[in-house]
């Protein structure tokens, strides 16, 4: 596939098939994913694989989580329960987790870099057949999610990726033009 043609299809899924993906390929498109200008070669990422029977931490997670959010103690079961059921029902995680730099400048091209592995791996994986949704939810920051994938002070998850075989593929939304958003400066 075009390069071109792989940017305007790739979509974001949010519905997956139940079909197990396999940590070899995942393996393989971060390998490949790595590869990104980081302008310090801090190379400050690092991965954390979720699959297999491995997803019931990050679910259990968020299910005490949402049931200790949870005001009305009659929703509190009803609620986790149902997050719990959804988190399970994705094949796969990856946590991408950057190690955050004291230095102000350097953390943000960190982030910038970290940020383009992912984009890497997700045109990567949709050319294999893979969709997935980048997500970026307060859950984050929760110390109980943290503490179950050995996030450490220090470090900064830039997102966790839920992958799988796409169930539906969404229609593409339109962008607007880069005509309409550049400026261009050809006279002093």
């Amino acid at each position: 596939m075009e390069l071109t043609q792989l940017l305007k299809e790739r979509r974001t899924v949010q519905s997956f098939q139940d079909r197990e993906v396999s940590p070899e390929l995942i393996m393989e498109l971060l390998e490949t994913s790595v590869w990104v200008p980081n302008y310090h070669m801090t190379q400050p990422w690092r991965f954390i694989v979720v699959h297999g029977e491995g997803r019931q931490k990050i679910a259990a997670a968020i299910r005490s989580m949402k049931e200790n959010g949870e005001s009305d103690p009659a929703k509190k079961q009803d609620v986790g329960q149902k997050f719990y059921d959804k988190l399970m029902s994705v094949p796969m995680y990856v946590v991408v987790v950057m190690k955050e730099d004291v230095n102000l400048v350097v953390r943000e091209e960190d982030y910038a870099s970290t940020s383009c592995i992912i984009h890497n791996f997700s045109l990567l994986a949709w050319e294999k057949g893979l969709g997935l949704v980048w997500q970026t939810y307060p859950l984050l920051y929760d110390a109980g999610f943290r503490e179950a994938l050995q996030i450490q002070p220090g470090e900064k998850v830039v997102g966790n990726l839920h992958i799988g075989y796409p169930a539906a593929v969404p229609a593409a939304k339109t962008r607007i033009p880069a005509a309409e958003l550049t400026t261009v400066f050809d006279q002093a």
